[in-house]
């Protein structure tokens, strides 16, 4: 790879997406079709084990089915030639989504996604199967028919927008197997998978340089890498020509950004929340995969509870959420995703102050032992604590300034409160109903890390 200029380094990050918090990540395509992959391992799992044989081979990840089909000896290979048979290739996937997802309405998804609370949507355009989402100029050179029959993308944006929500995109730049076909078995074989023939490089840019031109895309989310003939940097300074308030991600080359070599605005943990250096967006699947899997329960998805804890503890601590949802062939999003993503919503309503436009405060622990993540805005500090406390919760905080007041977010009522030694106690009212956090508005407080 040809060195690269640092150009943007002292960017500043768009203070919209430093406020946004939480996100909506859309894998629908193909995959959706077949929809298995294994659920006996989580990808944070796997990745934290860094046996990267077993992490191809073992991917609960439905939207990588034809690379894990691939891999001899893998669950996927043993399921498709028990329940489809040789006869039955990933074009005959593709025929039916093309079916199926045709007569789809993307745009009621977005009220959904607003009640949840979501603040912007980054759905698929293109992954690594190579499939177009939507109705591009530029076909797939080996493909006929290797796009959606609807333009999905289009319509979601309009819908998306429509309810006061920002739209970015995801390409997968670094994969395509209609180029460089599967299997993929190593982390050394994932580097080499990635294309650079003047072909796919001419591709690709038509492509991005197409969705950037129509969709304005206020995230330009790039997956795997980037041709290494190509600079990342060049079509990252056209993407912030057209959108000068867009942020991109660290995937262009994830190496280069760490080494201080290529700009990133957000480094991107997957299934994982430990926070990156700078801004960090952590992003996962409500289940074990992005695309839908039929194999997915309640076992293999966290809980309301933690969900809500979630997007707690990652702002507190400076990041970002990009849930996922996996929609069906047909479009639609399955009920244990949507009640989720629902109590979410109900949760932020009451308590988003915390959340929303604040800056990371930290996150300790209170005197009970329960986590406790602390934000800002402004004057005005918030603590959230996990559950529901009962008569009192005491955690730590700078000594309080006369006339100090404590309001547990969603009543407007100070509650009675006391400091000693670094602690603030706070009384609480009888019988609070169970619930995923708490949170409580700091007047006059300072955090204990100010």
């Amino acid at each position: 790879m040809r060195a690269m200029s640092v150009r943007f380094a002292g960017r500043p990050l768009p203070s919209w997406y430093d406020d946004a918090k939480f996100g909506i990540f859309i894998h629908w395509g193909p995959y959706a079709v077949p929809c298995y992959a294994p659920v006996d391992r989580d990808m944070g799992d796997l990745m934290q084990a860094g046996n990267w044989e077993e992490i191809f081979r073992w991917s609960p990840y439905t939207e990588w089915y034809l690379n894990s089909w691939a891999l001899e000896g893998s669950p996927v290979a043993a399921h498709h030639a028990k329940v489809y048979g040789p006869e039955v290739t990933y074009r005959d996937f593709v025929d039916e989504f093309l079916d199926r997802s045709a007569g789809a309405s993307v745009a009621h998804w977005a009220p959904l996604f607003q009640q949840a609370g979501a603040r912007y949507v980054v759905p698929v355009t293109k992954h690594h199967d190579g499939f177009l989402m939507w109705r591009s100029d530029t076909p797939n050179p080996f493909n006929d028919r290797w796009m959606a029959a609807r333009d999905h993308i289009d319509e979601l944006a309009t819908a998306v927008r429509a309810a006061g929500l920002d739209f970015g995109l995801y390409y997968s730049g670094g994969i395509d197997w209609t180029f460089n076909p599967p299997p993929i078995p190593d982390l050394m074989g994932l580097f080499r998978a990635v294309p650079d023939s003047a072909e796919y490089r001419d591709y690709l840019l038509a492509h991005v340089r197409e969705l950037i031109a129509r969709f304005r895309p206020r995230v330009l989310w790039n997956d795997i890498g980037w041709p290494a003939s190509l600079d990342p940097a060049d079509i990252i300074g056209e993407y912030y020509e057209a959108v000068p308030d867009g942020v991109v991600n660290d995937r262009f080359n994830m190496i280069a950004v760490a080494q201080g070599l290529l700009h990133a605005d957000f480094s991107t943990p997957e299934y994982n929340t430990t926070a990156g250096a700078g801004k960090w967006e952590v992003c996962r699947g409500i289940g074990r995969s992005f695309g839908y899997n039929r194999m997915e329960n309640d076992s293999t998805m966290p809980t309301v509870d933690e969900m809500v804890w979630m997007v707690a503890d990652v702002v507190a601590r400076g990041g970002n959420l990009l849930i996922n949802v996996g929609p069906s062939a047909d479009g639609q999003l399955p009920l244990a995703q949507v009640v989720r993503l629902t109590a979410l919503g109900w949760w932020l309503r009451v308590n988003g102050d915390a959340i929303y436009g604040t800056r990371a405060g930290g996150t300790s622990v209170c005197a009970d032992g329960r986590p406790v993540a602390f934000t800002r805005r402004g004057d005005t500090a918030y603590a959230t604590v996990q559950g529901a406390p009962s008569v009192s919760v005491a955690f730590p905080s700078g000594q309080p300034v006369d006339g100090a007041e404590v309001r547990m977010l969603g009543n407007s009522r100070s509650l009675p409160f006391t400091w000693a030694a670094g602690t603030l106690r706070v009384e609480l009212p009888d019988h609070l109903p169970a619930a995923p956090a708490t949170a409580f508005e700091l007047q006059g407080i300072p955090l204990a890390a100010e």
